[in-house]
């Protein structure tokens, strides 16, 4: 009969070493740490998909309050003015994702994702190397200066993100950072801290769903929280250390290999039997 731990200490080792790596990822790019976390789960446990999806949204808590921390304490590179309507959205998000999962064609979604991964490589790409795609954000300054549009926007957008990356079992940051950048003209620094604000309360109501629904470890949601703040704190200051074509240049490239990641899940799934 297969546990939840799989090999004990063997284990428990790896996946803290995971979540040490994961941590560091998170911190560096806003989030996304549930990459690493998904697939560790699945290959160093015998738990369920549906648990391994439920144990990185609790391990997601620790990584989205010390990314957040350590982003406010190291610059002030938060930005409330769109985060708070992307926080909303964000926590209403994970409620729907489920929903939206049960009922979404999942290679549709995986299609969408992989064009938005694509064109978040393409941006910060050609950013780094000195030809920018587009200079200004996709909304209108004038659209931007007015709260009446910016709040309830940012929600709508916060909603589609936090229900996609619920859906798609992914860190969000891989998601709410291109958003925060291309459409509302957030620095790179300011939407990796924003980001991981944004999914503290669309963490704690996921894990919550989550544990009432039996679909989630705490052993090993809360050992790979634990041990990847210090990783985040690391990954976070290293990010802040970097100028923005750099760091446009790390997530450019780490979005492209997720999108190489992704299409190859998809032509595994197309070519399999049945």
């Amino acid at each position: 009969m297969h546990t939840d731990e799989g090999t004990e200490h063997g284990s428990r080792a790896r996946i803290a070493a995971i979540g040490l790596v994961g941590g560091v990822v998170g911190g560096l790019i806003g989030g996304g740490s549930g990459v690493l976390f998904v697939p560790a789960l699945d290959r160093f446990t015998s738990m369920s998909r549906a648990r391994v999806h439920g144990t990185s949204t609790v391990a997601n808590i620790g990584v989205c309050v010390a990314g957040a921390a350590a982003y406010a304490v190291g610059g002030g590179a938060l930005d409330l003015r769109v985060g708070t309507g992307m926080l909303i959205g964000g926590t209403l998000g994970g409620l729907l994702g489920p929903w939206l999962l049960a009922r979404a064609s999942e290679t549709v979604l995986r299609v969408l994702l992989i064009a938005i991964l694509l064109l978040t490589a393409a941006k910060f790409t050609v950013d780094a190397l000195g030809s920018p795609l587009f200079t200004h954000a996709l909304v209108p300054a004038a659209l931007l200066a007015d709260p009446w549009f910016v709040v309830p926007t940012t929600i709508v957008v916060g909603v589609v993100v936090g229900a996609w990356a619920g859906a798609m079992g992914l860190g969000g940051g891989l998601l709410a950072v291109p958003a925060l950048v291309l459409l509302f003209g957030v620095e790179l620094h300011v939407a990796a801290g924003t980001s991981l604000l944004m999914f503290i309360p669309n963490s704690v109501v996921g894990s919550v769903v989550h544990a009432r629904q039996g679909t989630a470890s705490s052993r090993w949601g809360w050992l790979l929280g634990l041990t990847a703040a210090p990783g985040v704190v690391a990954g976070a200051v290293l990010g802040l250390a970097l100028d923005t074509e750099v760091l446009g240049l790390v997530f450019g490239v780490f979005a492209l290999l997720m999108a190489v990641r992704e299409i190859a899940a998809l032509v595994r799934r197309r070519a399999a039997p049945g």
